[in-house]
């Protein structure tokens, strides 16, 4: 178990003296019948179902059905307007602009530059090395005073595959700052996620979201875990009321559904296996990264003109080419199995006339 971690110490000295806005509902525990206190509109509202009353700030009857799909205690869970609001609130938390640095580990979620950007937070890049993987030595040479996070996605967006288990505890064990494990594809993966160790590595927050494997990426949920210490700084930072009624509404209702999501998640695994397979056999192709995603990275003769003829076609797909340790790469999430046929047929036709 890690014992040199400091919570107070990465912590930056406005978060730690800030006082949160106390919203209409803090105020009070258990229910009442008439509530005049938020300046709501007490009549309803023109839809048929009221969404007149400001929503729970805490979302706690969707972290109690997530606590028990998840098995993470419901004060070890944050909600989130996508996983892009963890990681703003994590920059924001723990990085001093102008001073502070992140470590990211290139190619990965664009989001992490992104963020570090608007908040004119340092960013040092250790690439991948060749088999994606994490260059262990690199990264220990990049650590500094002013390191304060680093953001590891596993499995990886874009390339597909996951990050060794036992390399990332080597950081967790041996950085003092924050360690982001970004699972947003664990479902499709047999790796088991990092929120099993939260107790044993205080330093480490874990990203998941709703938006992969569930369906629900129109709603904008996104879910950090993490010990009550830093989830309680993630409260404190965050808008009052960050997840609307209608959302918290549909997430509860859709989680009701854990057998449907399993299905789609071994069909999606299933079809992964077959496209790669087609793939790879064609004489264009170079190679197909082994997937734990619902995508595969692809690396294929003349990607720019196969992207373009997809395009063509109403098909969509996401060039890498350009990318480091990405050339020539398209990024192919899977679709249906009709779509997936529909897909291969395209670039059939585009290779061979």
């Amino acid at each position: 178990m890690k014992t040199s971690f400091s919570l107070n110490l990465l912590l930056r000295d406005n978060i730690k003296k800030l006082v949160p806005y106390s919203s209409a509902r803090d105020e009070f525990k258990g229910e009442a019948s008439i509530l005049l206190d938020a300046n709501e509109n007490a009549f309803g509202s023109p839809y048929a179902r009221n969404y007149n009353r400001y929503p729970d700030p805490l979302q706690h009857r969707v972290k109690e059905k997530l606590h028990r799909i998840k098995g993470v205690p419901v004060e070890n869970i944050f909600l989130g307007n996508g996983s892009d609001e963890a990681i703003d609130i994590l920059f924001r938390a723990f990085c001093e602009p102008g001073r502070d640095n992140v470590i990211l580990v290139p190619p990965t979620y664009g989001m992490y530059e992104v963020s570090a950007n608007i908040n004119n937070v340092a960013y040092k890049k250790v690439n991948l090395t060749i088999d994606y993987q994490l260059d262990l030595d690199g990264i220990a040479e990049a650590i500094d005073a002013h390191t304060k996070l680093i953001f590891i996605c596993s499995p990886n967006n874009p390339t597909g595959n996951s990050i060794r288990r036992q390399d990332i505890e080597t950081i967790l064990v041996n950085f003092d700052g924050i360690v982001v494990v970004d699972e947003a594809y664990i479902n499709f993966s047999k790796q088991p996620s990092f929120t099993t160790d939260l107790v044993e590595f205080p330093n480490l927050v874990v990203l998941q979201t709703l938006s992969k494997a569930w369906g629900l990426a129109a709603l904008r949920l996104g879910m950090a875990f993490a010990n009550k210490e830093i989830i309680e700084i993630f409260n404190k930072i965050k808008p009052p009321y960050n997840i609307n009624q209608a959302t918290q509404d549909i997430v509860l209702e859709a989680l009701e559904g854990v057998e449907i999501v399993n299905e789609w998640i071994k069909e999606v695994v299933g079809e992964r296996e077959k496209l790669s397979a087609a793939l790879q056999v064609l004489p264009q192709v170079a190679h197909v990264t082994p997937s734990d995603a619902n995508f595969i990275l692809v690396k294929l003769e003349e990607p720019r003109a196969l992207y373009n003829f997809l395009v063509d076609k109403g098909i969509i797909v996401r060039d890498r080419s350009k990318v480091e340790l990405c050339e020539g790469c398209l990024r192919l999430t899977i679709g249906t199995p009709a779509e997936n046929n529909t897909l291969l047929k395209e670039v059939k036709r585009f290779y061979n006339g």
